[in-house]
């Protein structure tokens, strides 16, 4: 079981490194392809956007494939997208690049994280998924440093070379480590497609578009932010990149027994924590020290972020987890597209470096808007299915069978519900 786990971790780890390295890289790709900033911090809206398209769709396509066969398929189109950036000779084949890498994206973690709940038991679930996406916090620790350090060095091409690199260990590793998936019964996207008529699997999905978008908005302009207000060197914009990913590690685990033990209240916490974090970061970034004490609280907050948000889709979409899941991997990204628009529309209307953070707090106050309305709609819910006993405890002088429904109890536990017919004896 954890082998498999390290194998999803480890193509999660290559996913996460060339989505964010991007974000270290910008004023040499900027330079080099000769486009403002903004411009450049588009290759984050476009791949975030590109995640938004290809979720589904890449999901959807591979409906009736064994899941771990579509793990590998999608790995492969993910090499082959890094490749491009790798070769890219102007502006437009980088965005192609990335654009076809990014199509992978949501219906890897989507289908990844239905696989890694599957292999453990139902209240270990989100602990799971935070496991599996273990590989993406440590692609900011390690792959996003060492990528935006290599980029400076050798040019930022060298990064996606390595990148691609890393898309073939993690195309090994799950041929070899995770277990042979079924194959999807027929039919069987017809019914994950219609979980989506729940209102409450949409609240689900929106909050995760707020409050993710939230930190995108503040973490895709983290390198100039860094530079020019806080007053650190570029040099050491992959140092603090190294600061920020500790945080998210320290976060992904924290969120995720989090979650374990108290979903709601959990997420509650962090989205407003979040917020919180955002609005002291505008502050603090005025000097070097504060804004790297910041910075790593941030990580933390972010991320922690995750394995709830993820636990709380799959929870509301019972029986349909893979699509669901990788709708809510889109709705990841569609924050991440929004959050770096206004940033970057906040600077290019000249708002200064820290008008991205004042953006990204309005944004994780909104997603928590959307979870307490998602959890008072739960609660009235709870309230219509258990009404006040009846007066008389035996209406019937002859109990009838009934039909009794036993509902998961954990983050994204029991993706169907199983019906039992009691019956009780006189």
């Amino acid at each position: 079981m954890r082998a498999s786990l390290l194998a999803l971790a480890i193509g999660a780890f290559g996913i996460g490194t060339t989505e964010f390295v991007i974000v270290g890289l910008l004023p040499e790709v900027a330079d080099d392809l000769s486009v403002s900033i903004p411009s450049a911090g588009m290759l984050v809206t476009g791949y975030a956007l590109g995640v938004v398209v290809g979720a589904p769709l890449m999901t959807a396509a591979g409906a009736r494939l064994p899941r771990k066969t579509m793990l590998v398929v999608l790995m492969a189109i993910f090499i082959a997208g890094n490749l491009l950036c790798a070769l890219a000779g102007d502006y437009t084949a980088l965005m192609g690049g990335r654009l076809i890498a990014a199509l992978t994206h949501g219906a890897f973690f989507g289908i990844g994280s239905v696989v890694a709940a599957d292999l453990v038991a139902p209240d270990r679930r989100a602990s799971a998924i935070a496991l599996m996406f273990t590989g993406l916090t440590l692609a900011n620790v390690l792959g996003v440093p060492l990528g935006t350090f290599l980029g400076q060095e050798f040019g930022w091409r060298s990064t996606f070379w390595a990148v691609t690199g890393i898309g073939i260990v993690g195309l090994l590793g799950l041929i070899a480590l995770v277990p042979a998936q079924p194959a999807p019964e027929r039919g069987a996207l017809r019914g994950e497609l219609a979980v989506f008529r729940k209102p409450q699997v949409w609240l689900a999905l929106t909050t995760t578009v707020l409050g993710f978008g939230g930190v995108f908005a503040s973490f895709t302009y983290l390198a100039p932010m860094m530079t020019e207000r806080a007053g650190f060197s570029d040099s050491a914009v992959a140092w603090l990149l190294v600061l920020f990913g500790v945080g998210l590690c320290v976060g992904n685990v924290l969120g995720g027994r989090a979650a374990d033990r108290a979903l709601m209240p959990s997420l509650y916490l962090i989205l407003g924590g979040l917020c919180l974090v955002l609005v002291i970061f505008t502050f603090t970034s005025r000097a070097a020290v504060p804004a790297a004490i910041t910075l790593a609280a941030f990580g933390a907050i972010g991320f922690a972020t995750v394995p709830p948000l993820q636990a709380r889709v799959m929870q509301q979409a019972a029986g349909a987890p893979a699509l669901a899941s990788a709708a809510n991997i889109a709705a990841f990204n569609l924050g991440n597209a929004l959050g770096a628009w206004l940033g970057g529309l906040a600077v290019a209307h000249g708002l200064g470096w820290t008008s991205p953070t004042w953006i990204g707090a309005a944004l994780a106050a909104a997603g928590l808007g959307t979870a307490a309305l998602s959890g008072r709609l739960d609660r009235a819910s709870r309230r219509n299915r258990d009404p006040r006993p009846h007066p008389h405890p035996h209406p019937h002088p002859h109990p009838q069978p009934h039909l009794h429904t036993e509902r998961p109890t954990a983050p994204g536990a029991g993706y169907g519900t199983h019906s039992i017919v009691e019956q009780k004896s006189r």
